[in-house]
């Protein structure tokens, strides 16, 4: 069973700096309806003019992962790490027991366009904790790239949840293949592009549930790149 959810029902925060589209209630955004998505919780669609930022704001236990599509994005937490994030590299921020960060567009002169991604964990209380990990171009191209996982499952960072999150950037024309197991459930989102989930036709800003299915078939129709969620 594939439940679609189209980009243009989503929610919408215009702050002037930040362009946001929440696939989830999020914010002042609240839909009864779309809540998350098993250990899903939230996937934000931002795009932030030149300089534009999210100011020193505090986070506690959530999985916090950051993937750029244009752009760099600037990073700064409590735990003194400083970073830039630029496409081709996945960030995750473990807020654990309580971790404050503040967000930036690195750029004075162009504009960021990233997601934002929050998985549930499997625990609470925990220390926080931070990576930037790359996932090269010929990683990326073609197949479905493990971005983000459990420790021990080779992901490129380690979450604390059965959840893996694959990266695929295809070409038009190439298909990517995903067996789910049984009692698991996926979430597709589309980043850019137009691909066919099972013969579904998604662009760019839609997602999908995906529940009692086994095969997930990924044909992108033009040249897309797409996360997708396997969920316990």
């Amino acid at each position: 069973m594939i439940r679609f959810r189209d980009r243009n029902t989503r929610g919408h925060t215009d702050t002037g700096w930040l362009d946001s589209r929440h696939s989830f209630s999020f914010g002042g955004y609240r839909d009864p309806q779309q809540t998350g998505f098993r250990s899903l919780r939230v996937i934000n669609e931002d795009r932030l003019i030149p300089g534009g930022g999210f100011p020193a704001h505090r986070h506690q236990d959530m999985e916090i992962l950051t993937y750029v599509l244009q752009g760099r994005l600037r990073h700064e937490d409590s735990l003194g790490n400083g970073s830039v994030i630029a496409p081709g590299e996945v960030q995750r921020m473990s807020a654990g027991s309580g971790i404050t960060h503040s967000e930036y567009n690195a750029s004075g002169d162009a504009p960021l366009h990233l997601l934002q991604l929050w998985i549930i964990p499997n625990r609470t209380g925990t220390p926080p904790g931070y990576a930037k990990e790359p996932l090269s171009d010929g990683e990326r191209s073609g197949s479905l790239v493990l971005a983000a996982g459990p420790e021990g499952s080779g992901a490129a960072v380690a979450i604390a949840q059965d959840a893996r999150i694959y990266a695929a950037t295809l070409d038009a024309g190439v298909m990517a293949v995903h067996t789910l197991a049984a009692g698991r459930g996926a979430w597709l989102q589309v980043a850019r592009g137009l691909v066919a989930l099972n013969d579904t036709e998604m662009r760019e800003g839609d997602g999908a549930a995906i529940e009692d299915e086994t095969c997930i078939a990924i044909e992108a129709l033009t040249d897309s790149e797409s996360l997708l969620f396997d969920l316990a």
